[in-house]
């Protein structure tokens, strides 16, 4: 089997990583436990610069912005989104730097867990350990929590490509949420606790609670959970079309990527799926706690008219022996999570590489 990717180099940091953020073209982001966010060169894989004592760090998010420079970030810490302007002189930023501060939690122990920006960075979506999904409206800073909420700790949530006003949430209640946010309403909503298993699946200890998911440019959610399963939602996917010599993009008329009839389970990987992303429409990469990594494709239809998901190649991590997030940008992807004695590690791979390059 092909070799796509091969490890290129490991960073140790003094706390676990709980976060990974793609940037410019040039960096990544990775947050600690420890409350400190690290800004690297992804040529160099140098620190060029920092935020330090924060609170414990759960997601950073980049907002999009010209060619050059870092731009803003948003960053999550306990109860709290901060913003911070990463194109200043100071090499290590504080708390007191933060542009904004929003308080999303409702109280000490409702932690931020995601945040999700959208396509015009007008909109930061924001979970919580409370069950909540909130919006915040960056031109007015106005906060809106949505009615609905998941019956334990939504740890998910992301918007919907080209629907300006949706989104969709995964808790612990194995609940898949789509939420009109302008509207404060539920459009349709999945338990993946009904999904069938996949005929290979073992018996699984845990629950299937919902801990990541990914949405493709084109609609495809990906959600990875406790028990080992990635459930793939296509009902949403934007359709390409040939007629008439001509392709075609076709809009549904909803997105409908909760419908479980074009959805599908796959088992892949013993123990829980703690991260996945999308590197194409169809290509997606996931990753179990204990760092088995695969690289699948959405292909099909099968013989009973749906996707399936195809692994295309597998590689287990070598230092970062607990898997917390996994990003790609260009030709890395990056693995953050924790070393085997309970520190920072992050693991940079790059495509393309042959092993004696590294």
């Amino acid at each position: 089997m092909e070799t796509p990717y091969t490890c290129r180099q490991t960073l140790k940091t003094p706390a676990p990583i709980s976060c990974l953020a793609e940037g410019s073209p040039d960096h990544f982001f990775a947050g600690s436990d420890d409350g400190s966010v690290r800004v690297y060169n992804q040529e160099t894989l140098k620190v060029v610069k920092a935020i330090r004592s924060l609170g414990e760090v759960s997601s950073v998010v980049c907002m999009s912005h010209n060619a050059g420079g870092l731009g803003d970030i948003w960053v999550a810490s306990n109860r709290h989104a901060l913003r911070f302007t990463m194109d200043t002189e100071k090499m290590i930023l504080a708390k007191a730097d933060a542009t904004l501060m929003l308080e999303l939690g409702a109280d000490d122990d409702d932690m931020v867990n995601e945040l999700s920006l959208n396509q015009k960075n007008s909109q930061l979506a924001f979970c919580l350990d409370s069950g909540t999904v909130g919006v915040v409206d960056l031109s007015t800073k106005q906060i809106s929590r949505l009615k609905t909420s998941h019956d334990n700790i939504c740890g998910t949530v992301k918007f919907i490509p080209d629907r300006p006003s949706e989104l969709v949430s995964g808790g612990y209640d194995s609940r898949l949420l789509h939420h009109d946010f302008h509207q404060r309403t539920v459009l349709s909503r999945f338990d993946i606790g009904t999904s069938p298993l996949p005929e290979s699946s073992g018996v699984s200890m845990s629950p299937p609670f919902i801990l990541s998911s990914a949405m493709s440019p084109s609609g495809i959610l990906a959600t990875g959970t406790a028990d080992g399963r990635v459930w793939i939602g296509t009902g949403g996917e934007k359709m390409s079309g040939v007629s008439f010599g001509t392709s075609m993009k076709k809009k549904r008329r909803k997105w409908e990527g909760l419908k479980q009839d074009e959805g599908f389970t796959a088992d892949v990987g013993h123990g829980p799926i703690t991260a996945l992303t999308f590197i194409g429409p169809r290509t997606l990469f996931t990753s179990t706690l204990m760092g088995k990594v695969t690289l699948h494709e959405i292909g099909g239809p099968t013989a009973d008219g749906k996707l399936d998901i195809f692994p295309k190649w597998t590689k287990a991590t070598t230092d970062v022996s607990k898997v917390n997030a996994i990003v790609a940008t260009g030709d890395l992807v990056i693995i953050g999570g924790l070393s085997e004695k309970g520190g920072g590690m992050i693991e940079v791979w790059e495509k393309g590489l042959k092993s004696g390059d590294v």
